[in-house]
């Protein structure tokens, strides 16, 4: 006899859709607001990091999807998601990229996604991390990876 699992509250998702009083902001709106509201440290970092991804491209947009930042350029280059001890760049095609300088350190045992995980204090390889970026835009031209 099928057995129906009633799901927990820890389960429970979090709606992603975007809050109707924020529907009429712009993706750079609702970032800034998100960079705002974190304060301290991870916003501080989220923001540069942001700088670094808007810079290694001038035709790169971002995204608010999910309450998380995305950027595109021919489709997705990264999402930046934010944690108690970390901030996180995931790369969706990451395990397809070239990484000479080692910069993936989270995210490593799966086929497809790579991420950074930058600590508090931690260091931000910037060159690396725009060549990084670049890669992914390469990537994404070639494949024909769709935008949003």
């Amino acid at each position: 006899m099928p057995t129906s699992k009633q799901p927990n509250a820890s389960m429970t998702s979090f709606p992603k859709k975007t809050p109707a009083a924020d529907a009429a902001k712009s993706p750079a709106e609702l970032i800034d607001a998100r960079i705002a509201e974190l304060a301290g440290w991870r916003g501080d970092l989220l923001s540069r990091l942001r700088g670094l991804i808007l810079a290694a491209d001038a035709s790169i947009t971002e995204e608010w999807k999910g309450k998380t930042p995305v950027w595109f350029c021919g489709g997705i280059l990264c999402v930046g998601e934010t944690y108690q001890k970390v901030v996180k760049l995931t790369f969706p095609k990451g395990a397809f990229l070239p990484d000479p300088s080692r910069l993936f350190n989270s995210s490593l045992e799966g086929n497809t996604r790579r991420a950074i995980d930058f600590p508090e204090a931690g260091h931000v390889d910037e060159a690396a991390l725009v060549a990084l970026v670049r890669a992914a835009i390469t990537l994404n031209e070639s494949s024909g990876g769709g935008n949003p």
